[in-house]
């Protein structure tokens, strides 16, 4: 246990970070490292040596016996291959030796990962190499090396690399924009993100009897407990003892590998809980969050529970997300996305902002498409969640900023306002410029855009190689226009060329309730694309106008966005797949059995009955039989029905046609199912049931 007096210490204890690295490194040695990581510049091998020897020194100390290059590849997770750092003597001892070329380069087999046909399963060879931006760190008696992975012939096969270029690609266009504003002395623009992680944490030995979370994740079938999440009383309520002692630990081990876990809390429905981090760097903070998601389950089971992160884990309560909170900031301090005290006059931010409202317009089909995945689809459109029409929240105080600038008027600034809460005791308190809304998919909150939408089981690299990649273009585009303007009257002519960009995307922009048929109207009204699903969005990603905005920018070679085009709805049917697979074994052998055993024992009781009372007895239980008689009759029938069209989706070639058979069809035959089995299992007592129910899941923690 980490001594709270001893926090700062301790925090980063397992890091080979920067503190670490200027205490051990030589000077020059720190320098050149230094300069690869602010500068993107290459290191030479001399100097991954020197590095290599002293991270291998420091790691051993720390307890580590091996090595491995961890990296990310196209499933989604993360992949390791360990090795040791002893190197056998010609005397039959051992030394612990790491060189410079184990450090920057690794070669996992690469023929058995998702490549989207980059790679033939006969060609095996595969490139690790070191991405020194990303500190290393220990974890389980291993030194962990952040690497990128490609293929032999240098395609990329993760999900780092293109988000490595995507951040580059940004900085660059971003770079050339403050200059042209006056603003030299910037170098560099990061990308920084801060991602809140939704999870459940349920029994881990009720867990480990339901076939459908083990398998798939989320419950296939389960009739609703009577209380679900209608008293709101969870959401920011006292966290109970066991849960708190979860959350305690799972802070110390985040903080150790510098993970800066910041904020916890339960969340709305039943079971559910967050952990917020605080921003960093978008490579260092997906590295984090895939970490946060390893260490999650791995402390969970320590504590006798199961850690679901799974977008839709229960029908009929919230699900969980992972919202991305995403800013631009230079290497000189500057906030992009901070209007200041004086919105309507920073031009800097007006620039950046109006960027990021076209590329949101233009490139929305490529967002949503980001975050599609089997789970996310089921969570997007919710009650819980914003909906699959992507809008812009920009608040009250942008919204006039704007219109300011549509109209060619100066903004009116109001100053901030004071509240009083109506009890002398009690502080005034300064209100926020707006207000905030929880039901837009990318809301604007004070310096920040939340990008909302993110699944709480996937990585948000992709959300942010799309979003860096349609800024930077967006950036590209008014750079064009404002260098060609005569540095006379300059910031006039460029707020004509503001409101020329307002005036073609104003239509993403949206205050109001998300939630709302009206929208949907209004949205569709307004041109904007209502893609529900994966295989709706999917044909946009190999559209012409994509391959045009990854190619020039460099994210992407065309192979590497139709690779994905493949990977994207092979995972999706995938899942569909198992999903329908795990369903019709779980109907047909555990509910089954649950209702013959329950029909057995009330024939018994209705006989008995009939017995003494005569034709009139066992009135309930004859009720009871027919209506289960009839539940398992249309049971029986869905069943069928899936097991048959599931064979048929099989034998779909075309990969696009496939996914839109799971959609359309196998999804509704679950539904089907479902509505059934779950009549069924509402009527059958628990100790029937082989399998948890969701009252005892959900209901359960102490």
């Amino acid at each position: 246990m980490i001594d709270a007096s001893k926090l700062t210490e301790e925090f980063g204890c397992l890091v080979f970070n920067d503190k670490v690295m200027r205490q051990r490194l030589p000077k020059d040695i720190y320098q050149a490292v230094h300069k690869t990581i602010e500068k993107g510049t290459h290191l030479e091998l001399d100097v991954a040596n020197c590095v290599a020897a002293v991270m291998k020194e420091w790691a051993v100390e720390n307890g580590a016996t091996h090595f491995t290059h961890w990296f990310q590849p196209m499933t989604g997770l993360t992949a390791e291959k360990h090795d040791s750092f002893i190197s056998p003597t010609s005397d039959g001892s051992v030394i612990m030796e790491f060189s410079g070329k184990e450090l920057v380069k690794g070669e996992p087999d690469a023929s058995s990962f998702p490549s989207g046909g980059l790679r033939a399963t006969f060609e095996a060879r595969g490139y690790t190499a070191w991405d020194p931006s990303s500190p290393a760190f220990i974890k389980d008696g291993s030194l962990y090396i952040p690497t990128a992975f490609c293929s032999y012939g240098g395609e990329a096969l993760d999900k780092k690399t293109p988000l490595l270029r995507s951040m580059e690609a940004l900085s660059n266009e971003a770079v050339k924009v403050m200059k042209l504003l006056g603003y030299e002395d910037v170098n560099r623009v990061n990308t920084t993100i801060g991602s809140e992680q939704e999870y459940f944490l349920i029994d881990k030995d009720f867990y480990k009897k339901r076939k459908d979370l083990l398998f798939t994740g989320r419950t296939l079938i389960g009739a609703p407990a009577s209380k679900g999440q209608e008293m709101e009383d969870h959401y920011f309520g006292v966290i109970k003892p066991k849960v708190s002692a979860y959350m305690h630990d799972l802070d110390e081990e985040l903080w150790k590998l510098g993970i800066p876990a910041k904020t916890k809390h339960n969340e709305v429905a039943p079971s559910q809980h967050e952990l917020a981090p605080v921003f960093e760097t978008a490579n260092i903070a997906v590295d984090h969050n895939q970490l946060t998601m390893e260490v999650m389950k791995k402390v969970a089971d320590k504590h006798n529970y199961a850690c679901l992160l799974h977008e839709k884990p229960f029908e009929g309560i919230n699900g969980s997300g992972k919202h991305n909170n995403w800013s631009i900031c230079t290497d000189t301090g500057i906030n992009l996305l901070n209007p200041g005290k004086h919105p309507g006059q920073n031009i800097p931010f007006l620039v950046f902002l109006m960027s990021v409202i076209a590329a949101v317009d233009e490139y929305a089909p490529l967002l949503r498409l980001s975050v599609a995945s089997a789970g996310n689809d089921h969570r997007l459109g919710g009650n819980e969640a914003p909906p699959a029409i992507i809008s812009i929240f920009v608040g009250d105080e942008l919204a006039e900023v704007l219109k300011c600038i549509e109209e060619g008027k100066d903004f009116a600034e109001t100053g901030k306002i004071t509240m009083g809460m109506g009890a002398t005791v009690l502080p005034h308190i300064t209100k926020d410029n707006t207000d905030r809304n929880r039901t837009s998919p990318f809301a604007f909150t004070g310096n920040k855009f939340e990008f909302r939408m993110p699944g709480s089981a996937v990585s948000v690299a992709n959300a942010n190689i799309v979003l860096n990649t349609a800024v930077a273009e967006q950036l590209s585009r008014i750079y064009e226009k404002l260098s060609k303007l005569d540095k006379e009257g300059f910031e006039e002519k460029l707020k004509d060329v503001l409101k020329e960009e307002l005036l073609a995307h104003k239509r993403v922009l949206f205050n109001g309730n998300g939630y709302t048929d009206e929208w949907v109207q209004e949205a569709e009204k307004r041109g904007l694309p209502n893609l529900k699903s994966l295989p709706d969005a999917m044909p946009y990603w190999i559209s012409d106008e994509s391959i045009k905005l990854f190619t020039k920018h460099g994210i992407f070679t065309k192979e590497e966005i139709h690779s994905r085009y493949d990977i994207l709805l092979e995972n999706y049917s995938k899942s569909i797949h198992i999903e329908a697979l795990t369903m019709q074994e779980m109907v047909r052998k555990d509910l089954t059995e649950g209702i013959i055993s329950y029909e057995k024992d009330l024939t018994k009781e209705l006989v008995q009955k009939k017995e003494i009372l005569g034709e009139a007895g066992g009135s309930l239980e004859t009720g009871i039989l027919k209506t289960l008689d009839s539940a398992s009759s249309n049971m029986s029938e869905a069943l069928a029905k899936l097991f048959e069209d599931t064979k048929v989706a099989e034998t779909k070639e075309d990969l696009l046609d496939q996914a839109s058979y799971y959609k359309e069809t196998i999804l509704k035959d679950m539904d089907e199912l479902r509505k059934y089995a779950d009549e069924a299992e509402n009527m059958i007592p628990d100790k029937y049931l082989s399998y948890p129910t969701y009252g005892q899941m959900l209901f359960s923690l102490r």
